[in-house]
């Protein structure tokens, strides 16, 4: 896969990575056209690749255009995790955000490995091939991590582990308690998968709502007591099947709605990414669903192309528009609202409003 963004700016030095396009804006636009790493052929196909990744950096618009942050507060980060071979989503999804998060002392792990068993049509982790074997100690290593990084708020997340029996519910759990062992002041997010695939699966039909191996599932997290239970929607009710392959509107936002029939002193909070070609009113209509589920908190970001294998972007929604969008969730009722350009699921995460 060639990146959209394949120089990550840390000051003015460029090196190699796989970075959000918005880290790469000012060196790649002053790059040679056929500029590629060293070891990339330069091939008619490279060149003509190289030519449509500046025709898309050349039209992202200047609110996406921003530094990702202190090359000293990204290294510390990296070298422990990579000391530890655990993963953040901050790394391997390019979060543009990452440098200003890690300043402030949050960060965001990706638990049971980098590999995806899904295929979402926008998802910068990796996917298509086999998922890693669980790593016994990665529970204990996260909570080193977190003690080590002083973290006040850490949030775990994963990737979709449809081959596990409970499709990793108990490893959350299980990490939500290492941490508190060893970090007894620090609050812990989560953001899971919808729990729906796994072995021993009901053979219900789509529409008949949660099966009990997912409530289930869904119990367990919530009884581990999270600071705050994310599951996002991603995009609008029309969008799901061609964004979110594997996937169901309805499913997510019963998700969220069964977290609260657990634990109703549960904040839960759902995130939509803006820019696959939907309206103002389905982004509207998709936050009512969300409240009529009890969703507190909600973030609207914009979907950034992380590669030429990623669907495209549809529209730039502007920082004014964003701004709307926020006023007319606080006005639904949401307690807690992120909307902006760059704002991902755990941006300001642990700040209070």
């Amino acid at each position: 896969m060639l990146h959209l963004g394949a120089i990550l700016i840390w000051g003015d030095t460029p090196t190699s990575s796989g970075a959000l396009i918005s880290d790469t804006i000012d060196y790649i636009n002053s790059m040679p056209l056929n500029y590629m790493s060293p070891q990339t052929p330069q091939t008619a196909t490279v060149k003509a690749i190289a030519a449509q990744m500046r025709g898309e950096i050349e039209a992202m618009p200047e609110w996406l255009r921003r530094p990702v942050g202190k090359a000293s507060e990204l290294s510390q980060v990296q070298k422990i995790i990579k000391q530890r071979q655990i993963h953040t989503i901050c790394e391997e999804g390019r979060c543009p955000n990452r440098g200003e998060c890690y300043a402030q002392k949050t960060a965001t792990f990706l638990l049971m490995g980098p590999t995806c068993t899904r295929a979402c049509a926008f998802c910068q982790v990796d996917k298509g091939h086999s998922p890693m074997p669980l790593d016994p100690e990665e529970p204990e290593k996260v909570a080193e991590a977190v003690q080590l990084l002083g973290l006040r708020y850490a949030v775990l997340t994963s990737v979709a582990r449809d081959d596990l029996p409970d499709g990793g519910a108990g490893w959350f759990a299980r990490t939500i308690a290492q941490i508190r062992i060893l970090n007894p002041h620090t609050e812990v997010e989560v953001l899971t998968p919808d729990f729906w695939g796994g072995m021993g699966r009901s053979p219900q039909g789509e529409n008949s709502g949660l099966d009990e191996l997912q409530r289930d599932r869904i119990r367990t997290v919530v009884e581990a007591k999270p600071a705050c239970y994310n599951h996002n929607i991603e995009t609008v009710r029309r969008l799901q099947g061609p964004v979110r392959r594997g996937a169901k509107y309805d499913r997510s936002i019963d998700v969220l709605r069964i977290v609260k029939e657990f634990d109703p002193t549960i904040p839960t909070k759902s995130g939509l990414m803006l820019g696959h070609g939907e309206t103002a009113a389905e982004i509207v209509e998709a936050m009512v669903d969300l409240r009529d589920a009890k969703c507190d908190r909600l973030t609207l970001g914009q979907y950034m192309r992380p590669s030429l294998e990623h669907l495209p972007v549809r529209k730039y929604w502007t920082p004014a528009e964003f701004d709307r969008f926020g006023s007319i969730a606080r006005e639904m009722g949401f307690e807690r609202v992120r909307s902006g350009p760059l704002v991902r699921s755990s941006y300001h995460a642990g700040a209070i409003d």
